[in-house]
Formats: structure tokens, C-alpha cells, sequence
């Protein structure tokens, strides 16, 4: 199947999830992820229409985006986020999706130049290992209004990852909940990251306004040596 061909089944599967939970396809974002593939392929997708893409890795990240300049792609980082690399980041980031500490927050402010505004989430843990990324539910509305009062980021949401020892329906739907306490303090925090090529249709259902979607798009990921 070409690229263009997994590219169109997969958008036909998010318009059908979102017509099955009463939503508007428009309002729900794919960001296709290219970790471990070549610029080239970033291209590609541009050339059929996509204009979000995303890295886990902030070397990945800041590579291809010095490849592709000028190619008109939204990039989103949605890897962990080290606080040493917060600047290399924030260079190449137009949307940062796991923040989850107010340490990382402080360095991402720190990294701006000029007055230029980084869109960010607050990632959520949504497993009980206090060692994944992602901060506890309960602390939530408290990362999110410490990267409030920082004006050189603009917080759009939460994201999130289901666990895998867990439905998805139910962990996004406490994830749902997350979002909603967010919001209530933070109305313009609208985006819920949450859902990949297994569980969208689950995230689409609880609301995610933002799918996460790799191998389904891009095909294999290249072997590393």
C-alpha cells in the first residue's frame, strides 16, 4: 500500500469514529509521527496534504526541521522532554505536548527569544508508575495554572498516553475528566492529546481533539543499527 493510500484509509477511519461519536471530523487534528524516518518522508506527507507532523526525540526533532525549512508542516514534539534540551526544543517545536513539571516549564520560558509564544500541554500520567512521564491527575490544574502565569508559553490542553493495562474507553475517559478540570480553570485549554494508530477511535469518542498516528501512515519504521 503506498503512503498516500494508508494516508487516506486512516483519515476515512477518523471520519467514521468521529460520525459514530456525534463529533465534526474537523475538529479533531491528525498529527502523523515520522520518528526514525528520513526528512524525506515529512516531505512527502506535506506534498499529500498534511500539515502536522510529530518527533519523540529532540535530535530527530531539530535535524529534520533544519532539513525541511520552509516546507509548511506544524512540527509537534511528543517525546519526554529533558530540561537540557529545553532550548534545542523550543527552537524547533511549534507545539510541545509533554510537559509535565513546573522545572520544564520554567526552561522552556527561560529558552524564549523574543516574543514569540510556545504552544504546550500538560502531559497526564495516566498509570500508577510515578516513573513514566506525565504528571498525577490531581496535579493537573496546578502545572497547568504555573505555566499560565508564564507568558512566553500558551497552554492549549493535556495529552495523554492509555495505559496498556487498561481500556482505553476508561482511561480516556478519566483522562476527559483531567481535561475538564483544566478547563474549568483555563477555558482557552482545549485540546486533549490522546489516541494512536490501536486507540483513536476510543479518543475520538472522550473527546481528543488531537491523534497521534505512526506506522499506520508512515509504514515501518526503519530498522537502526
Amino acid at each position: 500500500m503506498t503512503l498516500a493510500a494508508r494516508l487516506s484509509a486512516i483519515d476515512e477511519q477518523i471520519a467514521d469514529a468521529a460520525r459514530e461519536a456525534g463529533r465534526d471530523v474537523d475538529d479533531i487534528t491528525r498529527i502523523v509521527v515520522t520518528k526514525f524516518h528520513p526528512a524525506s518522508l515529512v516531505a512527502d506527507l506535506a506534498a499529500l496534504g498534511v500539515t502536522d507532523v510529530g518527533e519523540n526525540r529532540q535530535q530527530e526533532l531539530t535535524s529534520k526541521r533544519a532539513e525541511l525549512e520552509g516546507v509548511p508542516v506544524r512540527w509537534h514534539f511528543i517525546g519526554q522532554a529533558q530540561t537540557n534540551k529545553a532550548a534545542a526544543i523550543r527552537r524547533s517545536a511549534d507545539v510541545v505536548h509533554s510537559v509535565d513539571r513546573d522545572r520544564l516549564a520554567d526552561a522552556l520560558h527561560r529558552a524564549a527569544e523574543s516574543d514569540a509564544v510556545l504552544d504546550v500541554l500538560v502531559q497526564i500520567n495516566l498509570t500508577q508508575d510515578a516513573g513514566r512521564g506525565g504528571v498525577a491527575p490531581e496535579g493537573a490544574v496546578g502545572l497547568a495554572d504555573h505555566i499560565a502565569g508564564l507568558p512566553s508559553l500558551r497552554l492549549c490542553g493535556v495529552m495523554a498516553v492509555a495505559p496498556l493495562d487498561e481500556e482505553p474507553a476508561s482511561a480516556f475517559a478519566r483522562l476527559r475528566s483531567v481535561a475538564d478540570a483544566v478547563r474549568a480553570q483555563h477555558p482557552d485549554a482545549s485540546w486533549i492529546s490522546a489516541g494512536m494508530t490501536a486507540d483513536f477511535a476510543q479518543a475520538i469518542q472522550a473527546g481528543a481533539t488531537h491523534l497521534r498516528i505512526g506506522s499506520a501512515i508512515t509504514g515501518p519504521r526503519p530498522v537502526r543499527g
